[in-house]
């Protein structure tokens, strides 16, 4: 079973050890840097584990991007170890669940790297739509929430 947990003390380190495959790289941050941006962004920043029953198979990343007023999809990944588990859907889910319950949002917008297409079809298959928009890099995508 799928579920969100806070990081804590008790779990830092093995989100911590949490790890993109070699050729995802150039696709998200660590979660390290996640964490510390978290850090810098507390009051708009929401840090999660991903967990699979007890074990902690990636993090998730909401935000409030205050300038566009949009809730977001801010970081996103699924250890090496545990892709292609069906993981990512349910915490998807998880993650957009999340902020319907807790901000009422009606939409969430996530950004996708060029050539990572792998991200894109699993967006897309969830449900998020091209907006068109092209920034540093990456292609907006949005959610509308049901």
């Amino acid at each position: 079973m799928i579920n969100l947990r806070e990081i804590s003390s008790e779990n830092f380190y093995e989100v911590l050890g949490l790890r993109v495959a070699e050729h995802q790289k150039d696709f998200v941050s660590t979660v390290a840097e996640a964490l510390a941006q978290a850090w810098l962004y507390y009051d708009t920043a929401f840090p999660f584990a991903i967990y699979a029953d007890d074990v902690p198979v990636g993090f998730v990343m909401l935000g409030y991007y205050k300038s566009r007023y949009q809730y977001t999809l801010w970081k996103f990944l699924i250890d090496e170890r545990h892709q292609n588990k069906g993981y990512s859907k349910q915490a998807l889910k998880l993650s957009i669940d999340y902020l319907i319950n807790t901000f009422n949002t009606k939409e969430v917008f996530t950004g996708v790297y060029r050539g990572n297409e792998i991200a894109k079809r699993l967006y897309i298959s969830f449900g998020f739509k091209e907006t068109g928009n092209f920034e540093d890099n990456m292609e907006e995508l949005k959610y509308t929430c049901k």
